[in-house]
């Protein structure tokens, strides 16, 4: 009997013609990704120059972040019924334009409201709509591997920020932030409408009909959101996003408090260069490369398996960061483990999700639980800096990030696997 992982490829109907047209559009979904993800990703870069601009105290400027991801997720339903409903060209277009406005818009502020309206305001909406669209049409494309296939669109949002960290770093400290989200901001946006035009839905087979994606391999987002599986999966993505967004909004900050700052250099096989920007690189090439590589596993071994190794991987990995803290080389390291136990989720879950309820509904559905990404930037960027100015430490907030991995780590194994085959036996009756 199939187990709860298993998927058909006529659940799509893809026609015979496209095996080799799926990988071009896995390409370019790829590259699009990559051009969206340094709003997000770099962020941390930009923070100590808003703070000088604004006057504002840290908790307030990560708002900005917040708000950027609350609208990267929360709105994400919305997102995906217009891209089903428009197309991907048009709204992954618009999306990257959006973002890159974002960027061009906040070199021009001077008060906390402009930079929330510019950088988050902007590059939230837009960000948003290229990453549900992105996602949602590789699940359709790839039914045979959606765990491989959502991992390596995800890991075009991890691996884009690698390629931009020290070009921006480098540009910052010699133009000022102005310039470098100017300049940067025009180049996502012209590179992304380029990659949007590419971009396009399979066509269905011959034979295939709507009761192939409908039923109960098709739920509804109103039959899903009616479910505890779906519930579980939401309360386990919030906490785990939570985990990797307070090291990705926080890094400059925390690092700081561990001694190592903006000076700090570090030699990595012979080569001696900044260790903040250093680390942040690493990070994004360990964040990138987790996505298909647990996608792939999770193909193989099972989706809560594979959550159950890397969530806790990423709790082992935070506690020795914290333990070797002083160390510049070992935070370049740890920081990139750090990143390995988390990235994945933007592979799992999506997977996870589409096995669970069918892919008739795939972009809105993935939109509904994309929006746990939210809950962990309020929790991962305001909340935890007002716990480090109440308590001046970081300890606390990464006591807490620990647990929550843990704990996510053995409801995957526990609860959650239990309730999906549950729900997958349903299915077959």
């Amino acid at each position: 009997m199939a187990d709860a992982r298993t998927v058909q490829t006529t659940d799509l109907g893809l026609t015979e013609a496209t095996p080799s047209a799926r990988w071009v559009q896995l390409l370019m979904g790829f590259i699009v990704m990559m051009v969206i993800s340094s709003p997000q990703y770099v962020w941390t870069l930009f923070v100590p120059s808003f703070q000088m601009t604004t006057g504002a105290l840290l908790s307030d400027v990560q708002w900005t972040i917040t708000i950027l991801i609350v609208l990267q997720t929360w709105l994400a339903p919305v997102q995906g019924y217009l891209v089903e409903k428009f197309g991907q060209k048009l709204l992954i277009g618009l999306g990257t334009l959006l973002s890159g406005a974002g960027w061009i818009a906040a070199a021009h502020i001077s008060s906390l409201w402009g930079l929330y309206a510019s950088y988050g305001l902007l590059c939230g909406i837009g960000t948003g709509i290229v990453y549900i669209a992105v996602v949602g049409l590789m699940v359709k494309w790839f039914p045979d591997r959606r765990g491989f296939a959502t991992g390596v669109v995800a890991a075009g949002y991890g691996f884009g920020a690698m390629l931009t960290t020290f070009p921006i770093d480098a540009m910052l400290k010699a133009a000022g932030y102005q310039h470098t989200l100017l300049v940067f901001g025009a180049i996502f946006a012209a590179v992304g409408v380029a990659g949007a035009l590419t971009l396009r839905a399979p066509r269905l087979g011959v034979g295939a009909s709507s009761a192939s994606t409908a039923g109960a391999g098709g739920s509804t987002p109103r039959e899903m959101l009616g479910t505890p599986v779906f519930w579980l999966m939401f309360v386990m993505m919030s906490m785990m996003s939570t985990g990797g967004l307070v090291v990705i909004t926080q890094f400059t900050s925390f690092t700081k408090t561990f001694g190592i700052d903006a000076d700090t250099s570090v030699t990595i096989l012979g080569i001696t260069t900044a260790a903040i920007p250093a680390a942040l690189t690493f990070d994004r090439i360990t964040n990138g490369l987790t996505r298909p590589f647990f996608g792939w596993v999770s193909d193989h071994i099972g989706r809560e398996n594979t959550m159950a190794i890397a969530f806790i991987l990423q709790g082992a990995a935070t506690y020795l960061m914290l333990l070797y803290r002083t160390d510049p080389y070992m935070l370049v390291v740890l920081s990139g483990l750090v990143f390995f136990g988390w990235g994945e989720i933007f592979s799992l879950f999506p997977s996870t999700l589409t096995d669970t309820f069918g892919t008739a509904h795939a972009t809105t559905n993935y939109g509904f639980l994309y929006m746990a990404q939210g809950v962990g930037s309020i929790l991962g960027a305001p909340v935890a800096a007002k716990i480090f100015e109440a308590t001046g430490s970081w300890m606390p907030v990464f006591a807490l990030v620990i647990g929550m991995n843990v704990l996510t780590g053995l409801l995957a194994l526990f609860v959650l696997k239990p309730l999906r085959r549950q729900r997958m036996e349903l299915r077959r009756t």
